[in-house]
């Protein structure tokens, strides 16, 4: 970078610090202030924030890399990040459901769903455990991904035997870590909105720039090769109409040497990532995604922050589409996939690769804070509170809250002196640690006879097999394998768990359904209120059944509608933006109309 490139990055960090300390006041008022806002912040802040915090560099690094590797059907290998299908359900039921529960963490909503008896203390403190971890792992990723983009630029040598890319992501990290300490949630939020305008403005530029690039028919695209095949790259050949094709392939043929020849079996994969996403979306979701529903103000302001943050979340695919395309262009500068972003970035003019520095930067610090922000809240309430010292007062409450920020950070950048690819740790993420929790998150849900000795065992199971699973699995095993291992023993758990024991308390099994009013098994509940509560209710999950079918694939034509643009494969635009309206117009009838429909709670039992 050049004087003006810094000078322009520098410019955003100081504004980034400004913005965070201005809150600290207001955020340190108590734990309900720092972690959830006071529950006062509005809806279109919370959607943009949210939105700011799903484009972290670590994430666009390995979706540009797939795209510009395998094409745009690398679209469908996003789905198992469950990003793209999550939010449909958190827009139709899951937000309000999770929102009507308020509490501040996911392990204190096991209060409300197990009472606080040992059972439910067992599964707060079983919940908190893993989402540390889960919380752990999440900033080991985004430390690889910040560290491996920001090297490219800042130019800090190698020290004290540690590699340089370590040391970016700890300046990318401390610089966030500043205003996300001090400001909690407000800082987040806020610093996120302006951060999301920051990230649009760079979009916009790339997408602009890319629209003047035409591709040949036929060209290159290079691919990281096994260990067992010498490691290092590999270009392979590939043609415009195949490498922009959205239809989904049942074979991709790719040469058995390259890492990415755990997609050839891609009709598999893609059915699989599918199914897999529908039961994280049906489940819910945790750390800093659920927090912006605990922070939402009612059931309506859930619906509506969902559907911006959906809808500012699209524009995320024309950037990856534009990056994508601008890399096959400079295919002799590209060697690895992971790398397409920041040697795109590299070659931009003065003044400006500093202002898309400072974007994507603001990319990075907006997932991370988040994440920060959310992972602390579990050692606060769930921990420290619960077990440790449940008297403290308003200053030690305080001081653990900054105290777990700082600690979780530090393991997770240290984490990344031991894993290096960025693809590795997000594949283990969604596909192993991930699935070891989907299974008790979706049941606890849809089961009355769920409890929480069966919940906290399922959990703790699939967590453990993880981890062993990560230790132990030899390289290139198909992700499927990984998932069926760590979802199937955390089942076997719950299962097991749930039946061995009594079942949870009937008044707070009276007390969840009531405010939750969840679709499911809960016929033995639902017989204790009146028939005319119940036929609310009834009516209410009938709309929201019959909106996810057109809710999902809504999500996934507007987000590949905007891909087709930044690959100028105006054909598909076309028939995926009249779907798109198609399915707007549906949706709008049988849920948005609706959002400000609320079902009383039943007064007398």
């Amino acid at each position: 970078m050049e004087l003006l490139d810094y000078l322009i990055v520098l410019i955003y960090i100081v504004g980034m610090i400004v913005v965070g300390l201005y809150f600290q006041r207001k955020a340190a008022s108590g734990i309900e202030s720092y972690f959830l806002g006071n529950r006062n912040l509005p809806w279109w802040a919370l959607g943009a924030s949210g939105m700011s915090s799903n484009l972290d560099i670590s994430g666009t690094m390995i979706i540009v890399a797939l795209v510009y590797a395998i094409g745009a059907r690398g679209f469908y290998i996003e789905i198992r990040g469950g990003v793209t299908l999550i939010m449909a359900f958190l827009m139709i039921f899951m937000g309000k459901w999770n929102r009507r529960a308020g509490v501040m963490t996911l392990a204190e909503w096991m209060k409300f769903r197990f009472g606080d008896d040992k059972e439910g203390k067992l599964a707060r403190l079983i919940t908190a455990i893993t989402s540390l971890i889960m919380t752990i792992a999440m900033i080991t990723y985004f430390a690889i991904g910040g560290g491996k983009f920001l090297d490219e630029f800042l130019g800090i040598p190698s020290f004290l035997g540690l590699p340089s890319e370590f040391w970016a992501a700890t300046v990318l990290i401390t610089l966030a870590m500043i205003y996300t300490v001090a400001s909690g949630l407000y800082g987040v939020i806020w610093t996120d909105v302006f951060q999301g305008i920051l990230i649009f403005m760079a979009i916009a530029y790339i997408v602009i720039r890319a629209l003047s690039i035409d591709l040949p028919e036929q060209f290159l695209v290079s691919m990281p090769l096994k260990d067992a095949a010498g490691g290092g790259f590999k270009a392979y050949l590939t043609s415009f109409k195949d490498w922009t094709s959205i239809i989904p392939k049942w074979n991709l043929n790719i040469e058995s040497d390259s890492i990415y020849s755990m997609y050839n079996l891609f009709g598999i994969a893609v059915m699989f990532y599918l199914f897999k996403t529908v039961i994280e979306g049906s489940g819910g979701t945790g750390n800093y995604m659920i927090q912006r529903y605990f922070a939402a103000k009612s059931d309506r302001e859930a619906g509506l922050l969902s559907l911006f943050w959906t809808f500012l979340l699209s524009f995320r695919w024309p950037f990856i589409g534009a990056m994508a395309v601008w890399g096959v262009s400079m295919a002799a500068q590209i060697t690895d996939p992971e790398m397409v972003l920041p040697v795109v970035v590299s070659t931009l003019p003065i003044g400006i690769k500093g202002f898309l520095i400072a974007g994507l930067m603001a990319a990075a610090m907006s997932t991370f804070d988040s994440t920060v922000n959310a992972g602390a809240a579990y050692w606060v309430k769930d921990i420290y509170l619960e077990r440790i010292n449940p008297s403290a007062d308003h200053k030690q409450q305080m001081r653990q809250s900054y105290m777990a920020s700082i600690i979780i950070v530090i393991i997770g950048l240290g984490l990344t002196l031991v894993i290096k690819n960025i693809n590795d740790i997000w594949a283990w993420i969604t596909m192993s640690i991930g699935a070891g929790m989907i299974i008790p998150q979706l049941i606890r849900w849809y089961w009355w006879r769920l409890n929480g000795y069966g919940y906290a065992i399922g959990m703790a199971t699939g967590t453990a097999a993880a981890i062993v699973w990560k230790i132990l699995a030899p390289e290139g095993t198909p992700e499927y394998i990984s998932f069926l291992f760590s979802a199937g023993l955390a089942l076997a758990g719950t299962i097991i768990g749930t039946l061995a024991t009594e079942p949870t308390d009937e008044k707070v099994l009276l007390n969840f359904y009531k405010k939750t009013r969840p679709f499911g098994l809960w016929s033995n509940i639902k017989d204790k209120f009146s028939s005319d509560f119940i036929s609310k209710i009834n009516a209410e999950n009938k709309r929201d059944i019959f909106s996810i079918f057109f809710a999902v694939p809504w999500q996934c034509c507007l987000f590949l509608m905007w891909l087709m643009l930044a690959m100028k494969r105006f054909d598909n635009f076309l028939i995926l933006l009249i779907l798109t309206v198609a399915l707007s117009v549906i949706l709008y009838f049988s849920w948005f109309r609706h959002l400000s429909t609320e079902v009383r709670e039943e007064k007398e039992q």
